[in-house]
């Protein structure tokens, strides 16, 4: 089972990218998918969850400007992130809870993270 980042870049205070995730191998079923994002010296946090029945939710500090969605079918689950500010400036890493083909658990899986840059 692999995680595959990609959508991070440099863009300007208040501006918008796609963070886009997938997962791929042999996947039995996925639970929970989840971005976290790790800023220079700081610990890593959770940034927005997405159950498998659609419920979603948002750390309170990207309420209003973050959105997460996935697609079960594609096995992807998305960032949309907008009226960026300096202080998001991170790697942004997502997370998925995966069911392997002949294992009996749900296992966390990371992706490689992608590198999200706000500066003017």
């Amino acid at each position: 089972v692999q995680l595959q980042a990609s959508g991070g870049g440099l863009v300007q205070p208040g501006g918008s990218l796609r963070l886009s995730c997938a997962a791929s191998g042999s996947i039995l079923s996925i639970a929970s998918m989840a971005w976290y994002r790790q800023a220079p010296g700081k610990q890593r946090e959770l940034v927005a969850t997405a159950s498998s029945g659609g419920n979603t939710n948002c750390a309170d500090s990207v309420k209003g400007r973050f959105t997460i969605s996935r697609d079960n079918a594609k096995k992807m689950v998305y960032l949309q992130v907008s009226s960026l500010k300096p202080e998001d400036t991170a790697v942004y890493y997502c997370n998925a809870d995966v069911t392997a083909l002949g294992s009996g658990r749900y296992v966390p899986y990371w992706g490689q993270g992608t590198q999200v840059t706000v500066s003017s």
